[in-house]
């Protein structure tokens, strides 16, 4: 497969990560002929984030497809109704149905380690005299609860390197559903202290996915990156023309 009738792979990252999470996978997507794209996520709103990472959609030639992880599964949910994706690709993702929040999809289930790890810090919002929250994960317990099977020294980098997600994001519904309209693939980490592992399915279930589990931690991209590689080209492969 050449790369001019090749997808772009657009990589979002979640909460608490950059793009910087999919560092094994990057290079072997490239190494396969296809064009990649992992832009930073503000991580400050799911309508704001979900505008952005759609506006980048947009400016590429072609089509897409769109992969998410953690929260960012959230945004391409919304995101990915734009006219030139072809497929959705969600790891250990939040598959969001229409007019739902994060916190209402996962308030439906036991919570995970996440819970007791969360640090809420005041932040100030330009034009407003009441500050906003930032939510992130204790250092200590981020490789526990977060990457468990990743390098030690890595996760030692990944955890006081977080990109905080607003409160706010938590309660924002998604006002648009992809995966009604797009074939959508999700990865299962069935060994996640983050996300419950059954809203995953829950989700992933509902929208009708193809669906593959792996016993790794939340960090599955960069404990079983070849898992993930072999996700990405399956969807496209099926969506490619």
């Amino acid at each position: 497969m050449s790369r001019s009738d090749s997808p772009t792979v657009v990589l979002v990252h979640g909460a608490f990560a950059d793009a910087s999470s999919f560092a094994r996978v990057i290079p072997e997507l490239i190494a396969r002929g296809l064009d990649v794209v992992a832009p930073a996520v503000p991580n400050r709103s799911l309508l704001g984030d979900s505008a952005y990472i759609a506006s980048i959609v947009r400016g590429i030639r072609g089509p897409v497809v769109l992969v998410g992880h953690s929260y960012g599964g959230a945004v391409i949910t919304v995101a990915g109704v734009e006219d030139n994706v072809r497929a959705l690709v969600y790891l250990a993702g939040y598959a969001l149905e229409e007019g739902e929040s994060l916190g209402e999809l996962q308030g439906g289930f036991p919570g995970s380690d996440l819970a007791t790890a969360l640090v809420h810090t005041p932040v100030p919002i330009e034009g407003s005299t009441a500050p906003g929250t930032d939510v992130s994960v204790e250092i200590d317990k981020f490789p526990s609860v977060f990457a468990a099977d990743v390098d030690p020294r890595v996760t030692a980098v990944l955890a006081v390197s977080q990109r905080p997600l607003a409160a706010q994001a938590f309660a924002e519904k998604a006002p648009k559903a992809a995966w009604k309209t797009r074939p959508s693939w999700g990865l299962v980490a069935a060994a996640d202290h983050t996300i419950n592992p059954e809203v995953q399915r829950y989700g992933y279930q509902r929208a009708g996915m193809t669906t593959v589990e792996v016993d790794s931690s939340h960090l599955v991209m960069l404990a079983h990156p070849e898992r993930v590689i072999e996700l990405i080209e399956e969807a496209v492969r099926a969506t490619a023309h």
